[in-house]
């Protein structure tokens, strides 16, 4: 028989590792591995083999060995392999490989308790390594390490079936074997052992026990969570009473861990319509309902996550209204957790998105002052749910006056200037919802907010660029604020983004449309026509057609500018001045206070910024009393606000209109009569060969020359063409309700077009003929209407008949200011 007096043994230099230290060892020693005493030696029998000491390096043949029937040899490679594995983890994998892991669990339960001994330690250490373990819960070996833990077995056995069951006790399926193959037990009773390492051992196995036994509903959770995706499942798991059961626990689970894993395995099963439908007809709105009202803020934010999913299901929305879970969610805006609070005004966005009456129970829970608190909020998330819940909310006009009542658009000009482009579309759609009435836009005006408004309308992303669009559209209602966005040039803007094809979309046309319906005169010059809806009211001005890329400058911007030699502005304004308060005075008295007055006006503030330079030069020190009278009236009026100037001559044609042609019985006299009106005030009925004689050109130098300034009041012109005359008419024609409409042609071109209904059509009663469009006739056969499809029509439109062309006039007027520049 092979006898082996040397195994695979470790060289002296390679100890074991700090885990199994010197005390182990000492362990050992004290566990009879001593040195056996020498027996006398008998004479062998002659039929005996003589032992033959076999040393061997080789890890293979030391494994084959663990099937030797001789125990000597069992001892010496057990020892060996417990040498070997604890030297590391590839030495584990080895032997792992060679299949020393099923021979060394049948000798844990060896009767020779030194090979018991050594068998429990190889296996202890070689169960540290994962994939080892994978191997090792393929056997049914616990039992047998659990019977280590038996009082009366060696501590360095406890210490090593200890140490392989904590490794064990950290997969599931072995903690499992564990707890029912009674290994708890002898566990607790190995906490009281003398061993340190025993104790520590048993310790860790216990809490690997203990909690993650605790933890088993959070596991099958997660596994419940995955099978709830898919609608099949959901609908096998109601069938069977188990979705029932489920929710059941979700309502009256003591684990708060439990019961988060539970409602976001709710959250992520209901993205599926199918499965909301189905946790619908299980009353899961009810279970949510009291997760909210739970003192836990981690499950009020996953309840709020799923209340918001649900949400997206109608009868759910109902349902929560219905279970008071509105108010609820309102109540946890007021929470000091911002993630609580993004996740209320998310799940409240969704509440209330096309359902008025969930709407109306967040303004009765008084959740309005508390969202529009949340627009100022550090968090984008939080502000971009209370925006949309407010955008929601404000389709009901008493609950968007009170969210007005509460400064929203003060609030929202913050996020108006957000670099995120959530936040910033979020907020466009909140003015776009508030700025419906004069209120919220004047807030939002005063508040500073039109100038982000409008540099929105630059971004590159889509959404935000389309919502500043609408919120612009909306604004452009009222003139004020029409007046301010385009001097932030949000009308440029939008007319660039209308002719991009990747930037245009279907609120940037729609928005310049409203810009230019609330500002005739910038209609007038980009459009070169004003309808019949478009009224001409005081303070219109028309500085000619404006080339792209030109910019229309302010009245009182032009009433500054020098003198120059370009055609000159038309003034339309009626309204009077503190200066000039002439109601009740005679059209006669109109007149002889126009030769005083217009013109000083006008010379006022030119006047001034002659002489500014050399006022400026005076001393300062000198007293009021000591000052030029002249310098005293220089510097009242430098204090006096600007005012647009004052055209009494206007004024007294519509006081004359008024009485003369506003009582005539039919629309086409009134036409006619005003238009006769119109041309005797400009120089009467011309000839058509003779227009060149018509030295219009020189009158408006003259004028201009007469007030010092490049504005010419409308009243003022005594000799005017095309453009005069059509500008006069749609003027005069808008105060008496004449509906006309005003178009701007070619060279110095301008002409009405009217809509009358034909004599044919009263003779029929009962058949209804739409109203004829005609041009009307201010120049030669004055009072002439002409079908606007027609060769006259045409002809007055596009023909000229003047023999200088309009360059030559042009120069001729620039030589007349020259020398007026010259002479003054």
């Amino acid at each position: 028989m092979c006898h082996v007096a040397r195994g695979v043994f470790l060289s002296p230099g390679n100890r074991p590792g700090p885990r199994v230290g010197s005390s182990r060892r000492g362990k050992a020693c004290g566990a009879g591995m001593g040195k056996k005493q020498k027996k006398e030696v008998e004479p062998s029998p002659k039929d005996a083999f003589n032992s033959l000491v076999i040393e061997s390096k080789n890890v293979h043949t030391v494994v084959l060995m663990l099937d030797s029937p001789e125990d000597e040899v069992l001892l010496k490679a057990c020892e060996a392999m417990y040498r070997f594995a604890e030297k590391g983890d590839e030495n584990k994998m080895n032997l792992l490989a060679l299949g020393a892991i099923p021979r060394l669990a049948k000798l844990i339960s060896h009767n020779d308790k030194q090979i018991h001994m050594y068998a429990t330690m190889a296996f202890g250490v070689m169960a540290t390594n994962s994939e080892v373990r994978k191997s090792m819960r393929q056997l049914n070996f616990l039992p047998s390490i659990i019977a280590c833990l038996a009082p009366d077995d060696d501590v360095v056995v406890h210490e090593l079936a200890t140490l392989c069951l904590a490794s064990m006790s950290i997969d599931f399926t072995s903690k499992v074997e564990i707890y029912e193959k009674g290994g708890m037990g002898p566990l607790i009773h190995l906490l009281s052992s003398p061993d340190p390492d025993v104790q520590k051992n048993s310790i860790e196995c216990i809490s690997n026990l203990v909690k993650d036994l605790s933890d088993l509903h959070a596991d099958t959770l997660h596994v419940l969570a995955n099978c709830l995706e898919e609608t099949q499942n959901v609908t096998i798991i109601r069938d069977s009473g188990a979705l029932e059961k489920f929710l059941f626990f979700v309502e009256t689970s003591s684990l708060p861990e439990a019961q988060k894993h539970a409602t976001n395995a709710i959250t992520r099963s209901a993205r599926n319509s199918e499965n909301r439908h189905i946790f619908h007809q299980e009353g899961l709105e009810k279970v949510l309902v009291m997760l909210l009202g739970i003192n836990n803020d981690a499950i009020k934010v996953a309840a709020c996550e799923a209340v918001s999913v649900m949400s997206e299901d109608e009868a759910s929305k109902e349902a929560f209204r219905t279970e008071e879970g509105v108010a609820h969610v309102v109540a946890l805006l007021t929470s000091d957790n911002m993630e609580m609070k993004e996740a209320a005004a998310l799940a409240l966005a969704n509440l209330t998105t096309a359902n008025s009456s969930n709407a109306s129970a967040v303004f009765e829970a008084e959740g309005v002052e508390l969202l529009v608190k949340l627009l100022t909020a550090p968090g984008d998330g939080i502000v971009v749910n209370a925006a949309a819940t407010i955008t929601n909310l404000a389709l009901q006009e008493p609950i968007r006056a009170s969210i007005q009542n509460c400064g929203a658009m003060t609030a929202i000009v913050e996020p108006l200037k957000s670099s995120n482009t959530l936040v910033q579309s979020k907020a466009a759609l909140v003015v776009a919802s508030l700025a419906c009435d004069a209120n919220g836009r004047t807030e939002l005006r005063n508040a500073g907010g039109l100038e982000p408004l409008v540099e929105l309308l630059h971004s590159n992303n889509d959404e935000v660029r389309r919502n500043a669009c609408w919120a612009v559209l909306v604004c452009g209602k009222d003139e004020p604020t029409t007046a301010e966005l385009c001097k932030l040039g949000a009308l440029e803007i939008l007319q660039e983004i209308s002719l991009s094809s990747s930037h245009r979309n279907s609120f940037s046309d729609a928005a310049v449309k409203r810009l230019l319906d609330h500002n005739a005169a910038l209609k007038y010059c980009l459009t070169g026509y004003l309808s019949s809806n478009d009224i001409i009211t005081d303070g219109f001005y028309d500085p000619g057609q404006l080339k792209p890329g030109m910019k229309i400058l302010p009245l009182e911007e032009l009433s500054n500018q020098e003198l120059n030699q370009h055609r000159p502005i038309l003034l339309i304004n009626a309204k009077r001045t503190e200066g000039h308060q002439m109601a009740g005075l005679s059209i006669e008295d109109k007149l002889s206070d126009a030769l005083s007055t217009s013109s000083n006006r006008f010379s006022s503030s030119k006047t001034y910024s002659r002489d500014k330079s050399s006022s400026k030069g005076k001393s300062r020190g000198k007293k009021e009393e000591e000052k030029p009278a002249q310098v005293k009236a220089e510097e009242e009026e430098k204090n006096k606000p600007w005012e647009c100037p004052y055209d009494v001559l206007f004024d007294a044609y519509l006081s004359e209109i008024t009485r003369n042609i506003l009582p005539l019985p039919s629309t086409r006299g009134q036409i006619v009569a005003l238009a006769t009106f119109v041309s005797e005030k400009m120089g009467g009925p011309l000839n058509k060969e003779k227009l060149h004689e018509f030295t219009w050109e020189l009158h408006m130098a003259d004028l201009k020359f007469e007030l010092k300034s490049n504005i010419i009041p409308i009243g003022k012109i005594q000799k005017g063409i095309y453009y005069h005359r059509a500008l006069l008419f749609k003027a005069l024609a808008d105060r008496i309700g004449i509906s006309c409409s005003l178009v701007r042609g070619d060279y110095n071109r301008a002409w009405n077009e009217v809509k009358l209904i034909d004599q044919s059509s009263h003779d029929t009663p009962g058949l209804f003929i739409p109203p004829t469009a005609y041009i009307l006739d201010l120049m030669y056969q004055v009072g002439n209407l002409m079908r606007t499809d027609s060769p006259d029509a045409a002809h007055y439109e596009s023909y000229t008949s003047c023999k200088l062309t309009p360059c030559k006039c042009c120069k001729q007027l620039s030589w007349y200011l020259d020398n007026f520049k010259q002479n003054t």
